[in-house]
């Protein structure tokens, strides 16, 4: 028995030391809220008076569309994200953070020598990483209504790879129980920063995608309520 007891004694110790001897205790991991919220500190630069970089893409190029692809496709785009600059009465009454201004432009040239063109002013963009989606109303077109919001998506290629660009009309943006007086699908408007996937491939040019994190809406300002007792 007394053997016995010196053994478990010395196994207690020997265990007693590994423990001591081990990795110490993990730090309770980073929740993704966390994470994010790091990151859009870093973005945002969350100083007063210095506001942090602002997400934007500029460039033109050509594009191969695969129903068209003898026919000269052209886009055009200087767009720059200004957090809560467009109020929305009753619903964003400071505006949105992807809120933004700029000129996007594109003409579609047929073999034939026949050339629609449009003109519009960009009120929306958002990015992740080398990809963007923004909205512009038409201020002049020869083939668009004035009034009319157009998405575009676009990604930066790296490494080799092509850029890439779509656009909310042609093979998108269908509903089909949305139907004119003929049966044909009625041509929706897009949404504001709403476009598809860049889905037809930049031949000629390019495009530069600045990527920034979604600044969080202000809080609503109240102002002094005067009183009389």
């Amino acid at each position: 028995m007394r053997n016995t007891a010196i053994g478990a004694t010395a196994v207690i110790a020997v265990l007693a030391g590994l423990v001591a001897a081990g990795p110490a205790p993990a730090a309770p991991a980073t929740s993704a809220a966390e994470k994010l919220a790091g990151a859009a500190k870093a973005e945002t630069g969350m100083k007063p008076g210095k506001p942090g970089k602002a997400a934007s893409v500029h460039g033109k190029g050509r594009i191969a569309y695969i129903e068209s692809l003898d026919h000269d496709i052209r886009f055009g785009v200087d767009a720059e994200q200004k957090p809560f600059t467009r109020p929305l009465p009753g619903a964003a009454p400071d505006g949105l953070a992807t809120d933004a201004e700029g000129i996007l432009k594109f003409s579609h040239t047929t073999p034939n020598g026949s050339r629609g063109w449009a003109e519009a002013k960009v009120d929306c963009l958002v990015t992740s990483g080398r990809t963007a989606t923004l909205t512009a109303v038409v201020n002049k077109s020869n083939v668009e209504e004035t009034g009319t919001r157009l998405g575009i998506s676009v990604q930066q290629g790296t490494d080799g790879e092509p850029d890439r660009l779509g656009f909310s009309w042609g093979v998108v943006n269908i509903d089909p129980a949305n139907l004119d007086e003929e049966g044909r699908p009625n041509r929706l408007q897009a949404g504001s920063c709403m476009a598809p996937a860049p889905f037809t491939i930049v031949t000629k040019g390019g495009f530069e995608v600045v990527h920034a994190e979604i600044r969080k809406t202000p809080e609503p300002t109240t102002g002094a309520v005067n009183r009389r007792d």
